[in-house]
């Protein structure tokens, strides 16, 4: 009996330093949304840069899938200076995701981001970013509260999503919805062909989707994969996502 092939997701790396030497390294709860909740084939893509041979990756993925991280998009890459030397940057996966972006949506390829993702999308469509939300007049804290991850990951506020937007559709058509929120920086300026899909209470924009997207191309500033199978919106999400794939 032949078993269905699964759609395979490229998820790249982040270069994390553990002890003495430098490791490439997905987090697992990414790894668990799109196997568990997707029902994809997960490959992770080292943070390689200019060596990947994205022609041959493309060949491979039916999607990719941009995940969060501790690091920050380097500033350069929107034309600003960095403004907080403490600031972690990931140089090697910035060199590897952007030119992935550009591949995939012109592949017509699905793509979901999430947090780092969703900023990575802005910047990669020319648009920028706050390098520190929380400084911004009349800007909330979107940073984590301390404590538990389940603290850290709880409810933090609600997104009104765009009437008639792709998240409203996928939600159900609700007006709001609640998410955690564990980001410093943020949208400052949205990027070409984007349409705004949610936004905080605030005004920062909170999920963005690619207006002349030939697929599936949407991202979100709040972390879905936590406890996926738990949450209605993030199972709508990523299902959304997995079946765009299979397709």
């Amino acid at each position: 009996m032949s078993q269905v092939r699964r759609p395979i997701i490229g998820i790249p790396a982040d270069v994390k330093q553990l002890g003495e030497h430098p490791f490439n390294v997905v987090g697992t709860k990414y790894i668990d949304a799109i196997v568990n909740v997707a029902e994809c084939t997960p490959i992770l893509l080292p943070a390689i840069g200019s060596q990947q041979d994205i022609a041959n990756i493309l060949s491979v993925i039916d999607g990719l899938f941009l995940t969060g991280a501790v690091s920050n998009v380097e500033p350069q890459r929107y034309g600003k200076t960095l403004l907080n030397s403490d600031t972690l940057l990931d140089k090697s996966r910035d060199a590897t995701t952007f030119p992935l972006i550009d591949a995939v949506l012109s592949a017509g390829k699905p793509l979901f981001g999430v947090c780092r993702g969703f900023q990575e999308l802005n910047v990669a469509m020319g648009g920028t970013l706050h390098q520190a939300v929380h400084e911004q007049p009349n800007m909330m804290d979107h940073r984590e509260k301390p404590g538990s991850l389940d603290i850290q990951y709880g409810p933090a506020h609600q997104v009104k999503l765009t009437e008639n937007g792709l998240l409203q559709q996928l939600f159900a058509y609700a007006d709001e919805i609640t998410v955690n929120s564990l980001h410093g920086q943020g949208i400052a300026q949205l990027g070409k062909h984007l349409t705004i899909e949610a936004t905080a209470p605030d005004g920062l924009v909170e999920a963005i989707a690619v207006s002349n997207a030939k697929n599936f191309a949407l991202a979100v500033q709040w972390h879905p994969e936590w406890k996926a199978t738990e949450n209605n919106q993030s199972v709508a999400l990523f299902n959304a996502f997995g079946q765009a794939c299979k397709q």
